[in-house]
């Protein structure tokens, strides 16, 4: 299992509430989305429990960037939150979770959570199935996000530059190809990582490519 939370005390609370769970283990924990998302695809855990509102795009942030680098073997996710906003929740699960728990939850009931949505349970805290529920049969007045948040917070000139970084341009290329200097060609670059959540040019090229943009 996996621990995905921005505060270290939290962190640190979980992990002595199930210290001594049958069968549960926590081998990591980090407290930002690109940390998360390295570390969660390097160990592959069976489990993820999952802070909702971290800098950086939050646990929804977290989801989309494990599942575009693992696919069909992104582990499970169970968020964990202090929030039981119905717009939270509908957003997280929509993203990709399998269950939503409130932070008011005891030990013991956490790690039931975990077996369940490990065993492929889907787990909410009392109230908050109902938001999922009104939400998959078109009667919740959250609205629908944005396709791709991501995609759609990039300018026009940024989406050129994703375009020829995903194609394989160099920095210089780009430049040339755009009729702007490489200074410019950097900043755009930055800010398109910084947006889309990757942490190096690689794993923006493999996210492009799921896109299909290039």
């Amino acid at each position: 299992m996996f621990l995905v939370d921005d505060h270290a005390v939290f962190r640190s609370g979980v992990r002595a509430e199930l210290a001594g769970e049958r069968g549960l283990s926590i081998a990591g924990e980090a407290g930002t989305v690109a940390e998360s998302i390295e570390h969660i695809v390097a160990s592959r855990p069976d489990v993820v429990l999952l802070d909702v509102h971290m800098p950086g795009g939050g646990g929804v942030a977290v989801l989309r960037g494990v599942r575009d680098r693992l696919g069909g073997d992104t582990p499970v996710f169970l968020a964990l939150s202090v929030s039981d906003a119905a717009e939270d929740v509908i957003a997280t699960i929509r993203a990709g979770a399998r269950g939503y728990v409130t932070k008011t939850i005891d030990g013991a009931e956490l790690a039931d959570a975990v077996r369940r949505v490990a065993d492929g349970d889907a787990v909410f805290s009392p109230r908050l199935a109902g938001f999922v529920l009104d939400s998959f049969t078109g009667r919740s007045s959250v609205p629908e996000p944005a396709l791709d948040p991501e995609l759609d917070s990039l300018t026009r000139r940024e989406m050129e530059v994703l375009r020829l970084l995903a194609r394989g341009y160099t920095y210089r290329e780009i430049a040339e190809e755009l009729f702007i200097s490489i200074k410019t060609v950097e900043t755009h670059a930055s800010n398109v990582l910084r947006k889309t959540q990757q942490s190096n040019r690689n794993a923006l090229t493999r996210w492009a490519a799921t896109r299909h943009i290039g």
